[in-house]
């Protein structure tokens, strides 16, 4: 079988209710019925994001497929998200890549067994706060109700590490939401990008589908306003730099999209590639899209008080980074 690591496949109207199985041996040339199982039952065929290890799938239209170059590994779970703050109105976390912030539209018609195999972050949230008041009472005791949902008031990506932030109630969710939605948040993100980048404002509109079913920037004046302030962090000579992003807006994919279309995609991306012109190679070994959300500030819903909040950098990240500044000395 022909190697086919990090291959975006869309589901058409052609492709409706072929199962998985199938479909990937009809798009991935030179491959076995056996290979093609092995694939997907060894954790390398993404739907929509999501793990998938059922071969009889039956695929919808619209669906994307990923085939990985490396197994997928193990979900995160309890153990593996952190709160940062914790009162009765929010809750911030610090989220481990590999888990989505919410489910997905065409997920919310999941049994709950299938929820459970593969959660998200906002499932995931009431056990840990649970965990954390058990651990503030004497003795380790339970707490004697069941802690109820949080709301998701923005989102960052799966693969995504850092800061995220939960409304407890309804009216903290609105008050919060707002202020997402009028950008008066303030959010920094680290990246590790391809290249050697300066300081600069990145502004483009972003539209779903730039031709090729992927979401990308349009010069005819559609789309959302999407805005992007870059400095340098630390530079590896001209090979890779470690940028910091404030996001002016924050649309899907917004750092991600800006980075690839200036020639200085994220490491680790494998859905936005540079223009053809300013074509790069990323030899970092980075395992996922090396951005982190590291700095989140809001006013409290209820309070009114500025707060602010900090991740350092996750291990991988760090792994990485120490990697590069053998390979490459900084300046």
């Amino acid at each position: 079988m022909k190697s086919h690591p990090g291959t975006v496949l869309h589901v058409t109207s052609s492709d409706r209710g072929t199962t998985l199985a199938a479909f990937l041996r009809g798009r991935l040339d030179g491959s076995s019925w056996s290979q093609v199982q092995k694939l997907v039952r060894t954790r390398h065929v993404l739907i929509h994001g999501n793990i998938c290890t059922d071969v009889a799938r039956r695929l919808k239209e619209g669906e994307v497929v990923k085939v990985l170059e490396a197994a997928a590994p193990k979900l995160p779970g309890v153990d593996d998200v952190r709160i940062v703050h914790l009162d009765d109105d929010v809750v911030v976390v610090h989220k481990p890549p590999g888990v989505t912030t919410t489910r997905h539209h065409e997920e919310q018609s999941w049994p709950a067994r299938r929820r459970q195999v593969q959660p998200t972050l906002e499932e995931l949230v009431p056990d840990v706060i649970v965990r954390q008041l058990a651990g503030t009472r004497t003795g380790g005791a339970k707490p004697r109700r069941r802690v109820p949902p949080v709301l998701a008031v923005h989102r960052i990506d799966r693969e995504t590490s850092g800061l995220v932030v939960f409304a407890r109630n309804v009216p903290a969710s609105r008050i919060l939401a707002e202020q997402f939605r009028l950008h008066t948040t303030e959010r920094r993100y680290l990246a590790l990008v391809v290249g050697r980048l300066g300081t600069g404002t990145m502004r483009t509109h972003l539209i779903r589908d730039r031709g090729d079913g992927r979401r990308g920037s349009t010069d005819e004046g559609e789309g959302k306003l999407a805005v992007t302030h870059v400095a340098p962090v630390e530079h590896y000579r001209d090979a890779y730099t470690l940028v910091e992003c404030r996001l002016e807006t924050g649309r899907t994919h917004q750092i991600r999209i800006h980075m690839a279309e200036s020639g200085h995609p994220v490491c680790g991306e494998r859905v936005y590639s540079a223009p053809r012109r300013l074509v790069v190679q990323d030899e970092s070994r980075a395992p996922r899209v090396m951005l982190h959300a590291a700095d989140l500030g809001f006013v409290h819903p209820v309070s009114g008080a500025k707060l602010e909040f900090t991740s350092p950098l996750p291990a991988d990240m760090r792994k990485v980074l120490a990697d590069l500044r053998k390979r490459f000395p900084v300046g």
